[in-house]
């Protein structure tokens, strides 16, 4: 196994690594995972370990379970017009609290299977990935991954999206039009970094978004940016606006 998960728990390493397999779409031909037996093999671990390891990622919205069939990689290609599309920054002061935020973590890498597919990218191409948290007047109430494809907005990562907002970036600095979004929303469960970066107990109910953000550059529609939030759900409450 990598050097790097080493230090880590056996359960963590199977973990990390199978989401590495799914990022990659090692497993988009069957859409189903290898059994609790095969991961034992695969990775040398008692039945237990492999057991915890799927576990975390059916609660973390990664995996689901279907009673004598298997585990299987959750969809995400739903559409669901949730909210309207706005920063989670924008979203705080609406709710009437000070907004502030942390940089996490942000690097320029490689795209893997899963970001080329939903960004449109081929083989090789780079992203701009940033990892953030969001406070509501100090509190936790947000971590967002968010990845940007680097070839159309060159010299992002010179930006500090600690203060700065990435749509006000992309539209007022590289001229794009925000469109429209997919969205699909669950409820799982935090554990590992999310629930230490909200500020939770492990295994609290959150709430999951991923999303495809779709913007006009050079005069066409495309996919722009691709992220994940975990919102707290006893901070962050939803509603939809619907009309006749």
């Amino acid at each position: 196994m990598d050097n790097t998960y080493e230090m880590a728990p056996k359960y963590y390493v199977v973990k990390k690594k199978l989401i590495e397999l799914i990022n990659s779409e090692a497993f988009a031909e069957t859409q189903m995972i290898p059994s609790e037996r095969e991961l034992m093999k695969q990775f040398n671990v008692s039945r237990i370990t492999a057991k915890r390891a799927v576990d975390d990622l059916v609660n973390e919205g990664y995996l689901y379970r279907v009673q004598g069939k298997g585990t299987f990689l959750r969809e995400e290609e739903a559409e669901h017009d949730l909210v309207s599309i706005m920063s989670c920054t924008e979203d705080i002061i609406k709710m009437g609290m000070t907004p502030t935020k942390a940089l996490i973590k942000e690097e320029v890498i490689e795209a893997d299977k899963t970001r080329q597919k939903r960004l449109h990218l081929a083989n090789n191409e780079m992203v701009y990935m940033v990892k953030r948290v969001y406070y509501a007047d100090k509190i936790p109430v947000n971590y967002t991954t968010t990845y940007l494809p680097i070839k159309y907005f060159p010299g992002i990562e010179e930006h500090d999206f600690s203060k700065e907002s990435i749509y006000d970036v992309l539209e007022n600095i590289y001229n794009v039009k925000i469109t429209s979004a997919k969205r699909t929303l669950e409820a799982v469960l935090a554990l590992d970094e999310v629930a230490t970066l909200l500020d939770i107990n492990q295994k609290q109910p959150v709430i999951l978004f991923r999303a495809i953000t779709y913007g006009i550059v050079n005069g066409r529609e495309i996919p722009i940016e691709t992220f994940k939030s975990y919102y707290r759900s006893d901070r962050f409450k939803f509603y939809i606006n619907q009309n006749k």
